[in-house]
């Protein structure tokens, strides 16, 4: 099983080939390759490369397939005894990439 954990929008993802992930917005269009060079850690038929702090020589290729919006969360602040109330609503903006090929060289 090939795999890779990757670095994007400031977090870390645990990608395999053929599977499609939600990152923060990518300001890129639609049906557009992107390659992320950010690659921490592969793994290749049992051959593990880490890198210090990024694996060199190493490239994932991704399909952007859609730009969305996330689930809605709610936030609520009150004070207690002041009668002071706010709710409040926030939608992540995502991007939807298909993970086409993790590329060792």
């Amino acid at each position: 099983m090939k795999y890779a954990i990757v670095e994007i929008s400031g977090r870390q993802f645990w990608i395999e080939t053929g599977k499609y992930y939600d990152f923060n917005r990518i300001a890129t269009e639609l049906d557009k390759q992107i390659i992320l060079t950010r690659v921490l850690l592969v793994n290749e038929d049992d051959n593990l490369l880490i890198g210090k702090p990024y694996v060199q020589n190493i490239k994932v290729i991704g399909k952007i397939l859609d730009h969305f919006r996330g689930k809605k969360t709610i936030v609520y602040k009150m004070r207690p005894k002041k009668k002071t109330r706010k709710k409040q609503g926030h939608r992540q903006e995502l991007t939807r990439v298909l993970i086409e090929d993790i590329i060792i060289k």
